[in-house]
């Protein structure tokens, strides 16, 4: 026979976990709820994250967009411009071209003109007064030995040329007096010599005593007398700037009688 006490302990233990069991039930879905909502808070902040980082990767493809859009543009107009310039370096390179032929057909022109203009120089100074004859005809000289040289241009020669050229024009218009070596009665002597312009060429000894002026008509010195030399002295002080300039009175031959005045 079981004990009374035994049994209505059991009974008791019966009716709590009979008790107890809807709320079991009732305990499993709540918590299966609370831990879905933190699994979707997660998965809601990692989507977030990843929106955001999404975001940040189209602002920067956005941007990398707008700069190369721009270097397109420039590079664009960079292009045209190196169109046209091709286009005038083209014409710029046909046009040298055309240049180059004329130039070529200029120098056959120009350098037999340059060869004909030192020979005409050359006998001009040969046929001219005879002042400074040396320094002349050597400056002839030069130019004909710079018409055979390669290294110098057409340009250059030519220029040259004209240059002697205003040299031989400026002696017309200056006064100047200098020494030189001249052949006075069969003797080689130093002497001073008187230019004035291309109208008068004059010299007079070291001493004072002989004196004479060109005749270019007879091509040949003509004694002056002494009454002129002082006249001679005088001129060659002021070429010399070694005396004020003033009214000078130089004999001059004629043109036709060789006499003077």
């Amino acid at each position: 026979m079981k004990n009374p006490i035994f049994q209505s302990i059991t009974a008791t233990i019966l009716v709590c976990m009979a008790l107890l069991q809807p709320l079991a039930l009732t305990a499993d879905p709540l918590q299966q709820s609370i831990s879905l909502g933190g699994k979707n808070n997660r998965q809601e902040q990692l989507t977030q994250q990843r929106i955001d980082q999404l975001s940040e990767q189209t602002r920067a493809m956005l941007d990398e967009y707008h700069v190369l859009n721009r270097e397109l543009d420039a590079l664009s107009v960079y292009n045209d411009q190196l169109q046209r310039l091709t286009v005038s370096q083209q014409e710029e390179k046909s046009l040298i071209h055309q240049q180059m032929e004329d130039i070529e057909l200029t120098q056959q022109e120009i350098v037999p003109l340059m060869l004909r203009m030192i020979e005409q120089l050359n006998d001009f100074v040969v046929n001219d007064t005879p002042f400074l004859g040396k320094e002349r005809m050597q400056r002839v000289s030069l130019l004909r030995e710079l018409m055979d040289r390669s290294d110098v241009s057409v340009a250059e020669k030519y220029r040259r040329i004209l240059e002697a050229y205003q040299v031989e024009l400026d002696y017309g218009r200056t006064l100047e007096a200098y020494r030189d070596e001249l052949e006075v009665d069969g003797t080689l002597r130093t002497v001073e010599f008187l230019r004035v312009g291309r109208v008068g060429l004059y010299y007079q000894t070291l001493d004072g005593h002989q004196a004479a002026y060109w005749d270019a008509q007879g091509r040949s010195w003509v004694p002056v007398k002494a009454t002129r030399r002082l006249a001679i002295r005088r001129a060659l002080r002021v070429a010399g700037q070694q005396a004020a300039p003033e009214l000078l009175e130089l004999p001059v031959a004629a043109a036709k009688s060789h006499e003077f005045e």
